[in-house]
């Protein structure tokens, strides 16, 4: 069986990173952290996320090593599990800080296989 085509994942990976900012990028964190709807809406994108990069080809990965990083991959398991709760402020900073740098280099990459 062949390789998964990691175009194809890094292009739901952007997608998914370009639904976050649309749903966070006019809002506060006090206003995120009472809006239940956006804060389920960020969580499943992060979650498709981590989907995204686990289901990346291991030789892919290892290519681009920032990509298949554990931490994704481990916080999509922490919220789809639900392992101790979810701290709403994490999810806030990594849609800040995180994912926007994440972007970057998936964008990159897009146009380095493409």
């Amino acid at each position: 069986m062949s390789e998964p085509d990691p175009l194809l994942y890094c292009n739901d990976i952007l997608e998914a990173i370009d639904r976050i900012e649309h749903y966070t990028g006019s809002t506060g964190f006090e206003e995120f952290l009472h809006d239940t709807k956006t804060q389920d809406a960020v969580i499943r994108n992060l979650e498709i996320i981590g989907e995204a990069v686990k289901n990346l080809p291991a030789t892919f990965r290892e290519a681009h090593p920032g990509v298949g990083g554990d931490a994704v991959a481990g916080m999509r398991d922490k919220l789809i599990h639900h392992y101790f709760g979810v701290d709403m402020r994490i999810i806030w900073e990594t849609a800040h800080t995180d994912l926007p740098l994440f972007r970057k280099q998936i964008q990159e990459i897009i146009k380095e296989i493409s």
